[in-house]
């Protein structure tokens, strides 16, 4: 990130991509790698199977 000489800040990256570059997300993407590194994720093999993960979730309430 930096200034031009109008004054103007140059992002890193293109305007709608603006969201990667706030506080918040780094932070939950921290969390996800912490979810992944202690196992408490579901790898689906297929569409299929994550409809059928997805009906039994609902199906518990």
């Amino acid at each position: 990130m930096g200034t031009d000489d109008d004054g103007v800040i140059e992002l890193p990256g293109p305007a709608g991509q603006a969201w990667f570059w706030t506080d918040h997300w780094p932070q939950r993407e921290r969390e996800v790698d912490a979810h992944v590194a202690s196992g408490r994720v579901t790898v689906h093999e297929d569409d299929e199977d994550f409809l059928s993960h997805l009906d039994d979730l609902d199906a518990r309430g």
